[in-house]
């Protein structure tokens, strides 16, 4: 059975440090004892002593001279003195190196404490916050949040990879939006392609007998005439549903072309707004065109013009502003209407979602639409003092 991830670390760090500790306590010893006198030495100069007293005993001291003997009596005194001196630091000696050795021991035995000690310490240091961030990947993968309490102890380092992490989910979480809501879309794009089919056929043949009966009825028949022109309403936005429809069920195709935005905008203003609405167009002279598809960019503006409009019952000001740089074009259109409900901006793009009685819902869905297709961004706020504004951003 395979040792966990923090034994294997202690083992290893103890392992590195003991092993050197050992050898070099062993040699330490070895070294002592090698300095120690060894016991022919010391049994030779006791010979030398034995062979000194017995030189004395041997000798006739009274044939001698005074000097003679005065100098054998200080040979053997010297002799004496020194084999004292011998026996005092023979015995010194080996106090010495046995103490020495107990200590070098002792200090051996502390530093592979300390190392035994420390390798717990960096064990843990490392296997706690590795272990923290394995489990990390864990949440990550099952989709749960990450635990926003005081992380494990550990090296800075760890730190940075935890906020690596939580930076690479956030990102997950933020691409997995994006990839459902992508599909989401390609679902409601293929129903209502479907949906603008199925009701094109039908619709043509209503409109063809609504003209017919049109023209076959007489004037003078109030109540046919009447069922004739809600006929011919209901026909009108079936038809409008359609188109709606439609163009929400394809893409933007062909080739792309500049398009001056301040242009469309103004041109716009005059012409795709009731007459009580006044559009002003403001630009900081910087940029003003974008490589795209001119009738879809114009159908979006139109949108948001109308919008605008019919939220300010058909009276007031709408306020445009483009502020184009090297970085990118931003345009934004502010109305003073009564706006939109902050819990209400999340949903405003979704596809079927509307506030108006008569309304499909299509319309700010095929704006976002068309607008992602030219790789900006539209995002809904409040504009100050009352109104809702749109800011489209395109980037370069």
């Amino acid at each position: 059975m395979a040792l966990p991830f923090h034994r294997r670390i202690f083992v290893i760090l103890v392992t590195m440090t003991a092993v050197p500790t050992t050898l070099a306590v062993a040699g330490w010893v070895l070294s002592v004892r090698t300095l120690a006198p060894s016991a022919g030495a010391r049994a030779s100069f006791e010979d030398v002593v034995t062979s000194a007293r017995a030189l004395v005993q041997g000798v006739d001291t009274m044939q001698l001279t005074p000097a003679g003997r005065a100098a054998l009596r200080n040979h053997l005194e010297r002799v004496s003195n020194s084999a004292s001196l011998a026996r005092r630091g023979e015995t010194y000696l080996r106090y010495y190196t046995a103490g020495f050795a107990i200590v070098i021991v002792t200090l051996g035995a502390l530093v592979l404490f300390a190392a035994v000690r420390l390798a717990g310490h960096l064990s843990r240091q490392l296997s706690r916050p590795i272990e923290e961030l394995v489990g990390w990947t864990q949440l990550i993968r099952m989709r749960q949040p990450l635990p926003a309490g005081m992380p494990a102890r550990g090296a800075p380092e760890f730190e940075s990879l935890r906020q690596a992490l939580r930076d690479l989910a956030t990102a997950l979480d933020v691409a997995r939006d994006k990839e459902l809501e992508a599909e989401r879309l390609r679902a409601f794009r293929e129903v209502a392609r479907r949906v603008a089919h199925e009701i094109k056929n039908p619709l043509t043949s209503m409109r063809i007998a609504v003209d017919q009966l049109s023209r076959t009825v007489g004037p003078s028949d109030g109540r046919t005439d009447m069922a004739m022109q809600v006929m011919s309403a209901e026909t009108d936005r079936l038809e409008r549903l359609a188109r709606e429809f439609a163009d929400f069920g394809r893409m933007p195709e062909g080739a792309q072309s500049e398009v001056d935005l301040q242009e469309l905008l103004e041109e716009l203003g005059r012409t795709g707004v009731p007459d009580g609405v006044r559009v002003t167009v403001e630009a900081n002279g910087g940029r003003r065109s974008v490589m795209g598809h001119y009738e879809p960019l114009r159908r979006a503006f139109a949108n948001l013009l109308r919008n605008a409009a019919e939220a300010m019952h058909g009276a007031g000001t709408i306020d445009v502003g483009l502020a184009g740089d090297a970085a990118g074009l931003v345009v934004t259109i502010a109305d003073h209407g009564p706006g939109i409900g902050a819990a209400l901006r999340p949903r405003v793009f979704e596809p079927y979602f509307t506030t108006k009685a008569d309304g499909t819902g299509l319309g700010l869905a095929l704006v976002r639409q068309t607008m992602e297709a030219h790789r900006a961004t539209i995002t809904v706020d409040e504009t100050p003092g009352g109104g809702a504004t749109f800011t489209i951003v395109f980037a370069t």
